[in-house]
């Protein structure tokens, strides 16, 4: 089949088009490069640099032959959408719009939705299941129920089949492909940069939270797990016109448990400064995804964190090389 990758230049995306191109796909990467990069394009997929406000561009592409869309394309720093919500809601929400009316003007039926774990908000209870309560604490989260709210629409009154994927935090890598977010914001490659000796130290911000330690409970999945998830969504839709699933690995960790799973891996002191809480930060965030194992037969086979984090070492020590060389 011939799909539409959105933000296929970026960390998930392109491991996404990756995994698509080595199941004999044909893939296009549409993606405006603002927080992408060239260097994780596969060689074998076509590339369009565009925006996704543009609809007419979105429709001509449409017209090619394209099977189904995956997309990706999206700002994703919480804190950031907490000072600049209007830009979130015009990139995340009113940019896919122009995208589902070309998917719509041209009868392109099948879409898979990078969605995201902070459209829970807070949760009432853990792990969280697909029929908790959508309460966002921020804008980065509303803006992406937003999305879902207009596909759930878009389904019942046109039929348009739909997978909306709801992860967590997302890490690990490839051969060839990791996580490089410019300016970067993750926890895990963070944490990596102060072992390669690009920062001086880690900053964790929150110290009183309700948990062991007392900062804040992520579910981390590698991101190999994830792109097979999005392959297995993808090819649901054909007989499926709705699905919905949380993507984690079920466990949770702390800030301070990931600090240590990288001095593990790295050897590395990685010195912490303690800041503040961030505005919008749940305390605790751990997927149930045991739908989608009932369902579709997925499973992570990256649960353990040292190999999610030794796997980013990895890569980001095989990056900087290279940089450098």
């Amino acid at each position: 089949m011939r799909i539409l990758v959105t933000g296929g230049a970026g960390y998930i995306g392109g491991t996404v088009a990756h995994l698509l191109l080595e199941k004999g796909h044909q893939v296009v990467v549409y993606d405006n490069l603002c927080h992408g990069h060239r260097s994780l394009l596969p060689p074998q997929a076509e590339f369009i640099e565009g925006e996704l406000a543009d609809r007419p561009a979105l429709e001509k592409l449409m017209h090619t032959g394209i099977d189904g869309v995956m997309h990706f394309a999206a700002l994703i720093e919480a804190g950031e959408s907490m000072k600049k919500p209007e830009i979130y809601f015009r990139n995340n929400s009113a940019s896919t719009l122009s995208l589902l009316e070309a998917m719509l003007a041209s009868g392109v039926n099948r879409l898979v939705f990078s969605s995201t774990a902070a459209v829970y908000g807070e949760p009432e209870s853990t792990p969280i299941r697909e029929d908790s309560p959508l309460r966002p604490t921020n804008a980065y989260g509303e803006s992406k129920l937003l999305v879902e709210h207009m596909l759930a629409w878009l389904n019942r009154i046109h039929g348009l089949r739909y997978a909306s994927l709801r992860y967590f935090n997302v890490a690990g890598a490839i051969p060839g492909r990791g996580e490089a977010h410019e300016p970067e914001s993750h926890l895990i490659p963070l944490i990596l940069d102060v072992a390669l000796g690009r920062r001086p130290s880690i900053k964790v911000f929150g110290q009183d939270y309700p948990t062991k330690d007392g900062t804040c409970i992520r579910d981390y999945i590698h991101v190999h797990d994830l792109a097979r998830a999005h392959l297995l969504a993808f090819e649901a839709l054909s007989t499926r016109d709705r699905l919905i699933y949380n993507l984690g690995n079920g466990i949770g960790f702390t800030v301070r448990e990931v600090i240590e799973s990288a001095r593990r891996v790295t050897g590395h002191p990685i010195p912490v400064i303690d800041e503040a809480r961030r505005p919008g930060d749940p305390a605790v965030l751990i997927a149930s995804s045991e739908k989608i194992e009932r369902e579709l037969g997925w499973k992570p086979e990256y649960a353990d964190l040292d190999s999610i984090v030794a796997s980013a070492w990895q890569w980001h020590q095989q990056r900087y090389t290279k940089t450098s060389a």
